[in-house]
């Protein structure tokens, strides 16, 4: 398995014959608004530009995973780009609707997708009503036969359904969201340096954390992360890597992958209606 890191949660994973682009924010700096509205410190995002080779590198992407839609997860760069080359789309069956309604080929991710287990496992982005008006969120277990098993937290805070997940499915890499971010009211609406030390404790391999110093909202720096862990004992179990840089994983030993939960995954709602609005998407 292949992780390159290109900025934000921007990322080209490799697993297999599939070479997936994650959450395409692909602006140019400054072109998408400031998401700081309260307490200071709001600037036009994205704060850092792409990796000058990225664009050849997506020249090898196969296909598209989305984790939700938020505008630094699929901005109208990526939107455009996706459109331009016609690539296959995976997302949940609460965000495929509507990504349908863009023009995109999508599919709905669930157990034997990409000829991988496969379990989608609930998030919160946030807490109380501004974790509601952030809309529903889920992360992404995937378990090809032949590589590394990956859990995609998506943008979350840690809840129990994480921790759960973790325990259960054994995920070799998990790929954590780091920058804590806040908007200025309502608190964090993702894990806090905190949570992330019990989240890589609990951790049974690696954990890349990502979503750091591309956006106005996330105070949390690499450095900063890397004395916390390192303070913890737990930087040999953390990869913080820089924008362009690519992290190779192999698979620990040749057992059975834990099995999914089959689990019932509801369309999208009322939610989904109201934080498509909320959100812009």
């Amino acid at each position: 398995m292949k992780i390159r890191h290109l900025r934000n949660a921007t990322t080209l994973l490799t697993l297999g014959e599939h070479r997936l682009l994650v959450d395409p924010m692909l602006a140019r700096p400054g072109a998408l608004p400031g998401f700081k509205f309260f307490g200071g410190g709001r600037r036009p995002n994205p704060l850092v530009a792409l990796p000058p080779d990225t664009f050849a590198l997506l020249e090898d992407a196969t296909g598209v995973l989305v984790t939700h839609e938020h505008p630094d997860h699929l901005d109208l760069a990526g939107l455009r780009w996706i459109q331009k080359r016609g690539l296959p789309v995976w997302a949940s069956r609460v965000d495929a609707p509507n990504l349908k309604k863009k023009g995109l080929d999508v599919h709905e991710l669930g157990d034997g997708a990409l000829g991988m287990a496969v379990e989608i496992i609930p998030a919160r982005h946030g807490r109380g009503l501004l974790s509601w008006l952030m809309g529903p969120v889920s992360g992404y277990y995937l378990a090809h036969p032949g590589e590394p098993s990956v859990y995609l937290t998506s943008d979350a805070v840690l809840t129990d359904a994480v921790l759960e997940a973790v325990e259960r499915l054994q995920p070799d890499v998990i790929i954590a969201p780091a920058g804590a971010a806040n908007m200025g009211v309502g608190g964090d609406i993702l894990f806090s340096v905190d949570e992330l030390v019990t989240l890589v404790r609990r951790a049974p391999g690696w954990v890349v954390l990502n979503h750091l110093e591309a956006l106005d909202h996330c105070p949390t720096t690499r450095d900063g992360l890397r004395e916390r862990m390192k303070a913890e004992g737990l930087l040999a179990k953390v990869h913080i890597p820089e924008d362009g840089e690519e992290l190779h994983f192999e698979r620990p030993d040749m057992l059975p992958h834990p099995r999914p939960n089959a689990g019932t995954i509801k369309g999208p709602g009322f939610q989904k209606w109201v934080t498509a609005r909320f959100t812009g998407t």
